[in-house]
């Protein structure tokens, strides 16, 4: 395990962009005044519009690639290695809003712990979100902080290396040495980088006071999509469910939790929320089977469809 960060530790934020959008300006405008001691990195995948302008407007480190050389994982490494000069990397998403100018420092106060590898904050969900949206949020990332490690998987199973790199921070030095983020994967690089920090012997933190605004209100199709490339993932990434655990049971929490927050709530979303479950374990399931697909089906079943060119 690598020496404990300073006590004045020098710290990056990293947001990958794409085309950000009306959202774009409020990000820069929340997150800089919290990050007015950070290097602040940008790395835009090639925009359309005006993202890497505003960027520079807003004094910026700016970083563009090509689009087709993103990569969830790989773009991500190549940020630690650019922002050498930091034992904290703070990684957010274009669509996540810090809920107020603490939350930045409320996540770094999680590595005065030096046994902390990784960090992550509450998200909540955004004014227009939906019930099921809402639900999701409040249901993966509850009021209360914790701090886990190996020594927690065999009561928290896959949840243990749980991760959100829409607003997560790194101890860059450790998850290096642990071997960084995977290149090539679908998604849940995040989470991958997770589960090896926690081999490595470093805990990771959740920071429930640490808070930003971040859902989705997927469509039936994009719940499917996003289902099928979760299963991908476990099919290609087999270690962590044969470390962690199997998914399903975290899945059946989660519906459990949903239908009674919708009783509560919306009982009209009702019949829906029993549909996307359908949805999602078909996907799911197809995508642990993607080996039998061809891939002009990979394709057309997958979310992140760049992923299979």
């Amino acid at each position: 395990m690598a020496a404990a960060v300073p006590s004045s530790p020098s710290i990056g934020l990293c947001v990958p962009t794409l085309n950000a959008g009306a959202l774009w300006r409020d990000w820069l405008v929340r997150t800089q005044p919290a990050a007015k001691h950070f290097r602040v990195l940008v790395v835009d995948s090639s925009s359309d519009d005006e993202t890497a302008a505003i960027a520079h407007e807003f004094g910026c480190e700016l970083l563009v690639i090509e689009r087709c050389d993103f990569d969830h994982g790989g773009t991500r490494q190549r940020a630690l290695h650019y922002l050498s000069d930091c034992d904290i990397v703070i990684f957010l998403t274009q669509d996540a809003l810090i809920a107020d100018q603490d939350a930045l420092a409320q996540l770094v106060a999680a590595f005065d712990d030096p046994g902390v590898g990784a960090a992550f904050g509450r998200q909540l969900p955004h004014p227009d979100a939906s019930p099921i949206a809402a639900h999701a949020r409040y249901f993966n990332y509850p009021d209360e902080s914790r701090v886990v490690a190996t020594a927690d998987i065999p009561r928290l199973g896959i949840k243990t290396a749980f991760l959100s790199n829409s607003f997560a921070a790194y101890r860059r030095e450790a998850l290096i040495s642990a071997g960084g983020f995977p290149e090539g994967t679908i998604l849940s690089e995040d989470m991958i980088a997770g589960a090896r920090l926690l081999k490595a012997g470093w805990k990771l933190a959740y920071c429930a006071e640490a808070c930003a605004l971040h859902s989705h209100n997927y469509s039936l199709v994009e719940e499917f999509q996003r289902y099928f490339d979760i299963g991908v993932l476990h099919h290609r990434e087999a270690w962590l469910l044969d470390w962690l655990g199997r998914a399903e049971g975290e899945g059946g929490r989660f519906v459990r939790s949903e239908l009674s927050y919708l009783w509560r709530r919306a009982p009209w979303r009702l019949p829906e929320a029993g549909l996307r479950t359908l949805l999602k374990y078909a996907g799911y399931r197809l995508g642990k089977s993607e080996a039998r697909l061809p891939l002009g089906v990979k394709r057309r079943l997958s979310m992140h469809k760049h992923f299979w060119l």
